[in-house]
């Protein structure tokens, strides 16, 4: 993340030795390391709690999809009840082509 390298990292610690002084930089570096440690317990809790909340968000997306489903199942179960075109009675239509394919006797 931070492109922080030794060279770096030894140059801070001399500068914040000679800032602070020998006496105040065990108590200084204990501080920071109480506030880091801190901060990362803060963010840790929050992205607990995220977790939570996506985890929440997948329930309710169960729940919506279990829903979808059973509607789903209810709409097939009434469309299957309807009855078939097959069941009604044939049109006048029907009976008009049966008589327009038989071939005209009359004609030479």
């Amino acid at each position: 993340m931070f492109d922080i390298g030794f060279a770096e990292l030894l140059v801070i610690a001399v500068v914040a030795l000679v800032v602070m002084g020998p006496e105040r930089l065990p108590q200084t570096l204990r501080t920071m390391g109480l506030w880091i440690g801190r901060i990362r317990q803060t963010f840790s809790s929050v992205r607990q709690e995220l977790e939570n909340e996506v985890g929440m968000d997948d329930i309710r997306r169960q729940l919506h999809n279990e829903k979808l489903m059973r509607d789903l199942k209810n709409a097939k179960a009434e469309f299957e009840d309807l009855p078939s075109p097959q069941d009604t009675k044939p049109d006048t239509d029907e009976r008009s082509t049966e008589t327009a394919d038989t071939p005209d006797e009359t004609k030479p």
